[in-house]
């Protein structure tokens, strides 16, 4: 792969994109608001009953707190590959944005760069917001709390990054699906967010490795529980790994795409 041509100019891009964001900021500032109370309710309170506590990393726990972290890991997976998926898809097909970058000084890398940084910072506005409603419930402990929009950002940025990887793949907006149903979706039901990974076969355990999702999970729960150890550092190595495997696999994806 050619050497990347990156310079400070993606922040245009970034400050593109939030532009727009300020104009339909009270649109989506909702979900991320209320999203959490609603998971906590149907989960949190509804299912908490019916599950009393378990051993969690051999200590135990009781549901409310255990769930209430993998939510906000949930919306930070969410928030990120959405951006860069369906709506970078939107302003690179149909609105031409990206087009009309490209015949500015912006080189598609900064293009790019841009759109990822951008969705990253989505998803750490949507994990403030959450953050914010979970610890005023006392599930967050401080002050390892202090870490979790830091991991928004990394967590971000692989979720970001993969799903441009994506958006560079898909002939069009419907194929989506795809990697939604074969790739999001697993992620969501086992990265150990609505039960622990030992509750799994140990082939499915090895396999939820494999997702970022369950790494984000484990140093997000971490955080929120106050349990920080060494062990946990190499679920931030996968997170940084992941995401320099992605970002260049995006960039070099999207240039087959926009550079004929």
């Amino acid at each position: 792969m050619r050497n990347l041509s990156i310079s400070a100019r993606w922040v245009r891009v970034w400050q593109r994109n939030f532009s727009v964001y300020r104009h339909t900021w009270k649109i989506s500032f909702l979900p991320p608001l209320l999203e959490p109370l609603f998971y906590l309710a149907a989960f949190g309170i509804g299912l908490s009953s019916l599950v009393k506590g378990f051993s969690y990393r051999g200590q135990e726990i009781a549901y409310l707190p255990f769930i209430a972290p993998a939510l906000l890991a949930i919306t930070i997976m969410y928030n990120a590959f959405f951006e860069t998926s369906y709506a970078s898809f939107v302003r690179m097909y149909y609105q031409k944005t990206f087009d009309a970058m490209l015949a500015t000084p912006l080189t598609l890398e900064e293009v790019i760069t841009g759109e990822i940084a951008w969705a990253a910072t989505k998803a750490v506005i949507a994990a403030l917001l959450m953050q914010s409603v979970i610890s005023l419930c006392g599930l967050v402990h401080y002050p390892e709390g202090l870490l979790l929009l830091p991991l928004a950002a990394l967590g971000g940025l692989a979720f970001a990054a993969i799903g441009m990887v994506f958006t560079s793949l898909v002939p069009n907006i419907e194929t989506f699906n795809l990697p939604i149903f074969l790739f999001i979706t697993p992620m969501f039901l086992f990265s150990g967010t609505f039960f622990p990974l030992q509750n799994l076969p140990t082939w499915a355990q090895w396999l939820a490795q494999v997702f970022p999702l369950t790494h984000l999970t484990m140093l997000v729960r971490a955080c929120a529980l106050g349990r920080l150890d060494l062990t946990l550092m190499w679920s931030l190595f996968y997170l940084v790994a992941f995401f320099l495997v992605a970002y260049p696999l995006a960039i070099r994806g999207m240039r087959k795409r926009l550079i004929k």
